[in-house]
């Protein structure tokens, strides 16, 4: 499906993934054209290993809570169904790719063993170590940065930190992210009492009203609408959201 992304997060018995450590939770939210649809993906695994004292205290997850939870094997096609052909947004993408390409190395299924070869990867810290150099770039840092309330997150979780890196990801690369229609009722251009967070009261315009001009856009207008869209595209690391949209009629039609 076009324009399909799938954020995901995983949480593991420990690291690194070459001394044997397993997943334990995955959690992934599906985003088309940039919008949630609701659809997620979510699982605890019996990882047949005890977890790091470390790793718990990072995300909680005990050893005598995954008893009698499935275990990868039961859950592998249900899972690579659900991000078979996708874009994967993930923050530290080798270190979950490396835990899932190792799982279903374990079943023995090579031709899923390398995900990179059926879905896209974006890492999110990459991105955002190339947007603030020499700043913190955690998952935390970031839901300040931007103002993403992760208010909830007091320990790691795979789904709710794959909610709370969705709202990251589309604040990072959206650019304005809220439509102010907050200017003064009295005089209309937002410099008034009436300007800043607050809206003002809907003035409806008169029906009987002279039409508006209309203004058809100009070759020139349009091939530098086509520059800004693609400098936008440059800047965010994503198509804006308008190509996105127009691409996503195109292929309904």
């Amino acid at each position: 499906m076009a324009n399909r992304s799938v954020v995901l997060d995983t949480e593991t018995t420990g690291m690194p993934v070459t001394d044997g450590h397993r997943i334990i939770e995955i959690g992934c939210v599906e985003l088309i054209g940039r919008r949630l649809t609701g659809r997620h993906f979510h699982v605890y695994l019996q990882p047949d290993r005890e977890s790091d004292e470390g790793a718990i205290g990072v995300h909680g997850i005990t050893n005598e809570f995954l008893v009698g939870k499935p275990r990868f094997a039961e859950v592998a096609d249900e899972f690579f169904e659900f991000i078979q052909g996708a874009q994967l947004i993930i923050h530290n993408a080798a270190f979950d790719v490396g835990f899932i390409n190792n799982e279903f190395a374990l079943l023995g299924q090579q031709d899923r063993a390398d995900i990179t070869r059926h879905c896209t990867i974006l890492d999110t810290l990459m991105m955002a170590r190339e947007r603030h150099p020499g700043q913190r770039n955690s998952l935390d840092a970031l839901c300040k940065r931007y103002g993403v309330d992760n208010s909830g997150r007091e320990l790691h979780g795979a789904l709710l930190d794959s909610e709370i890196l969705a709202d990251v990801y589309l604040t990072m690369t959206g650019g304005q992210t809220s439509l102010s229609l907050a200017g003064n009722a009295s005089d209309g251009n937002g410099t008034g009492e009436g300007s800043g967070n607050q809206a003002t009261e809907i003035r409806r315009l008169p029906a009987d009203r002279k039409p508006a001009r209309i203004i058809r856009a100009s070759e020139s207008d349009l091939a530098e609408h086509a520059a800004r869209l693609e400098a936008i595209a440059k800047s965010a690391g994503a198509p804006a959201l308008w190509t996105q949209l127009v691409e996503a009629q195109a292929a309904a039609n």
